[in-house]
């Protein structure tokens, strides 16, 4: 019996010391993250495509931070992310060659699809299901809109097609900005 204490008592010593190096190791060697950098990674779309020649959104958020990338590199996150991107890190965005097309996803043409798997291996979300020799189907949930699928089909029987506006998506135009005077013009009551 006092062997067994001896045994669970030394056990214990060692995993509370243990414990303790590992503490003290987490807070002496912690890597400090650039807020900035955290930041612009929250803004990214997260579809981790690598569309901008960077591995992941964190990799270009990085590069963003550091001032080494432009904002215009991330297709997914179109127009709206540019703008954001701009006005975050106060640079001049131009959108001259910016096509914002709203939000897409890919869409097979099933009648020609050919079974190849290829747009399978492309796809990052796993958002095309199907099999070797078979018709394939997009997850609309899980595509992000990359349209990397769209580049390696032989077929061409992927398309990248608009969401369909329902309730749970709709929202109002902006309005245009005109060239109104800065204060309404004040009536005079009778």
């Amino acid at each position: 019996m006092s062997s067994m204490l001896i045994a669970i008592g030394s056990l214990t010593l060692i995993g509370l010391t243990l414990g303790a190096i590992l503490g003290i190791a987490a807070r002496r060697l912690a890597v400090q993250e650039d807020p900035l950098e955290e930041e612009l990674k929250a803004m990214m779309p997260g579809s981790q495509c690598g569309q901008c020649g960077f591995a992941g959104c964190a990799q270009y958020a990085g590069a963003l931070a550091k001032g080494e990338a432009a904002i215009t590199l991330c297709a997914p996150g179109g127009k709206p992310l540019i703008e954001a991107l701009s006005a975050k890190l106060g640079v001049a965005a131009d959108l001259s060659g910016v096509e914002d097309k709203g939000p897409e996803h890919a869409f097979i043409v099933e009648d020609i699809c050919i079974g190849c798997t290829r747009c399978i291996r492309e796809c990052s979300t796993d958002a095309i299901m199907g099999a070797n020799k078979l018709m394939h189907t997009i997850i609309i949930d899980a595509c992000h809109g990359c349209s990397k699928c769209v580049k390696v089909c032989p077929t061409d029987a992927i398309v990248m097609v608009q969401y369909p506006v329902t309730l749970a998506n709709w929202h109002w135009q902006k309005p245009e900005v005109e060239n109104t005077p800065t204060k309404p013009e004040v009536v005079p009551a009778h």
